[in-house]
């Protein structure tokens, strides 16, 4: 059976839904699409460090392309859960013995957190996975483009909200400022901290640690731009790879 492209695909839903977006701008939205599916893939890490003798985790960073501008999904944890209530993160959690590897846990996590069907993602590739403080865990960051329309269906029990963030916002210092945080036998954290106005929901959203880090690192990457505030940009892989290996060594 023929498989419609992603851009047919989407007019004939905007269609049945009674949305007429121009032709251009969807001819547009494919492009970008199509782009950002050809960065990912210099970017894109595999199975390279899937060896790393730590327990798995891994996040799903959910991609919507919406009138030729990238978007990029949060959810704020609910305040039911033990740790970390209310913090914004990305779809995740820890890997299950059922789940082959980390893009199945990403996906399954967001199925679970938000009920995003794995049929309405598209996985463009692994950032390098980031490193836990309490409890050690190595977390794999999976970049996905979702296809439209998309409605989240949260579950209470985890997740207390869902928002989309422009991916440019993260390349602005109008919003942004550093923390630093001490970990006792790892030194002083600079931890990039974002707080991002939602109009339409009339609340504000505090954007910092780990999902900040790797919010930044995917706007940098995709959009190819620098940040208009301090961030080195000089070869971003091998950075963070030495981060990743730096944090492991002090075990």
């Amino acid at each position: 059976m023929h498989r419609l492209k992603p851009r047919v695909l989407l007019t004939h839903k905007l269609r049945e839904m009674g949305t007429a977006l121009p032709m251009e701008i969807l001819d547009n939205d494919y492009s970008l699409r199509e782009k950002i599916k050809n960065i990912m893939k210099k970017y894109d890490t595999g199975t390279r460090f899937a060896n790393i003798p730590l327990q798995k985790a891994s996040v799903l960073l959910p991609l919507f392309i919406k009138e030729e501008k990238i978007h990029l999904l949060f959810t704020v944890r609910s305040m039911k859960l033990k740790t970390m209530p209310g913090d914004v993160c990305f779809p995740g959690g820890r890997r299950e013995q059922t789940d082959k590897d980390d893009v199945q846990t990403a996906l399954r996590e967001a199925k679970e957190e938000i009920g995003l069907c794995p049929e309405q993602v598209e996985i463009i590739g692994r950032l390098i996975p980031a490193m836990s403080m309490s409890p050690r865990y190595l977390i794999t960051p999976v970049v996905a483009v979702v296809e439209e329309p998309f409605q989240a269906c949260p579950d209470p029990n985890e997740v207390a909200d869902v928002f989309l963030v422009p991916l440019d916002f993260f390349l602005s210092s109008d919003h942004y400022t550093i923390l630093h945080f001490n970990v006792p036998g790892t030194g002083t954290h600079r931890l990039h901290t974002f707080h991002y106005e939602d109009k339409e929901k009339k609340k504000i959203f505090k954007i910092w640690g780990l999902t900040a880090h790797l919010a930044l690192l995917l706007a940098v990457i995709l959009l190819e731009k620098a940040p208009s505030f301090d961030y080195n940009l000089q070869n971003v892989l091998l950075v963070n790879e030495n981060a990743l290996l730096s944090s492991y060594s002090k075990l």
